[in-house]
């Protein structure tokens, strides 16, 4: 039992370093094509950027800081249209099960904002923007970013330094960046 553990625990923490391992992303670079999964379980599709979009990366499904931020880009989605903006998707590392929940938990009158299910973190950690929220959310997270991107080139990035707070990350000042 003991070494079963053993190599559970080893295991775990090569997943988690392998996540964490890889370098930022910067402007200019190209979001990569990994797929994520936004209705279906068990059918997941790369995501393909055209046009004008916002990535918006977030820690965590229903948590509180969360919860508060991505009503802004619900409540102002006509007005990121009328900048240009293709699409607004938000990536969680969670489950399909999960963002489809937390989508009509804040929008259950619907809504154009697309809530999409990082659920392996590939797409997350090729982006350079894991971080282990083990202690808090029980393995790695998302860091907390808002992605402007232009057919899948990024024009702008801003990430928050303390994933608790939405400053840099907020609607009003990303709507106002364009």
């Amino acid at each position: 039992m003991t070494s079963t553990i053993t190599s559970v625990a080893q295991a775990a923490h090569s997943i988690a370093s392998s996540l964490l391992a890889t370098a930022q992303i910067r402007v200019g670079d190209t979001i990569p094509a990994h797929e994520v999964k936004e209705i279906e379980p068990h059918k997941g599709d790369p995501l393909v950027l055209k046009g004008k979009n916002i990535i918006l990366g977030v820690p965590g499904a229903f948590t509180g800081t969360c919860h508060a931020q991505i009503p802004g880009y619900i409540k102002a989605y006509d007005e990121f249209k009328a900048k240009g903006v293709n699409e607004i998707f938000v990536v969680a590392i969670n489950d399909v099960f999960v963002t489809k929940a937390w989508k009509e938990n804040l929008a259950p009158e619907g809504t154009n904002v697309r809530f999409l299910a990082d659920d392996t973190g590939k797409l997350t950690s090729s982006l350079g923007l894991v971080f282990d929220a083990t202690p808090i959310l029980g393995g790695p997270r998302s860091k907390r970013y808002a992605i402007v991107a232009d057919d899948g080139q990024i024009t702008s990035i801003a990430i928050e330094e303390d994933p608790t707070k939405f400053t840099v990350t907020d609607a009003k000042v990303i709507l106002a960046s364009l």
